[in-house]
């Protein structure tokens, strides 16, 4: 008994083990091993046995009852140590598998986010191409109308020798101004993609 007290006061384990069953067992052949020893003296006294008999018999019954009571309380209370070791098993299992859950989850919420992020800056990269394509048709267009321009301003250049030295200066003037509309466009086209950068 003094083995098995010791070992519900120190046991923290979840189930029991084949040391402790081996000593329930055990402790449990001894208290029946009792019962049948003070069986035995019950059918001495019962046949007219001495007095001092009686009283060992009541003893014996005394420290069976006292035993058997102490036995039980102890199994009773390693049991409940042991259910309760298994609940906070349980409550740390349970415990690990949520944050587990969370950190996927959470992993999952990132990825959808980078995703959602790289749709939008596709858009916004459309746009800008978009846009910087539009450009370009015009000056390609403004371009072939200056073209045509000049062609007909040589010819009349050709023609008229004294208004040549008139067409050259606007000829000089349109190139400045095509320059000039060329780096507007060009600087546009370079803060849009700066927009959308910081953006």
């Amino acid at each position: 008994m003094n083995s098995y007290r010791k070992l519900v006061s120190n046991n923290v384990s979840t189930k029991a083990d084949a040391a402790e069953s081996d000593l329930e067992s055990w402790i449990e052949r001894l208290l029946k091993q009792l019962q049948q020893v003070n069986t035995q003296m019950q059918a001495w006294v019962s046949s007219g046995g001495s007095e001092m008999v009686s009283h060992t018999l009541t003893r014996h019954q005394e420290i069976l009852q006292d035993l058997t009571q102490e036995f039980y309380r102890l199994r009773s209370s390693l049991k409940a140590k042991q259910e309760h070791a298994s609940l906070l098993e349980d409550f740390k299992e349970f415990d690990r598998t949520r944050l587990d859950l969370e950190q996927v989850d959470s992993e999952q919420h990132a990825l959808l986010k980078e995703r959602t992020s790289i749709s939008r800056n596709t858009g916004h990269m459309d746009n800008v191409i978009s846009q910087a394509q539009a450009t370009l048709g015009a000056l390609v267009f403004q371009r072939s109308t200056f073209g045509g321009i000049n062609s007909k301003l040589g010819n009349v250049s050709s023609r008229l020798p004294t208004v040549n030295s008139i067409l050259s200066a606007i000829k000089r003037k349109k190139s400045m101004d095509t320059i000039i509309l060329s780096l507007v466009a060009a600087v546009c086209t370079f803060l849009i993609f700066i927009y959308w950068l910081s953006k």
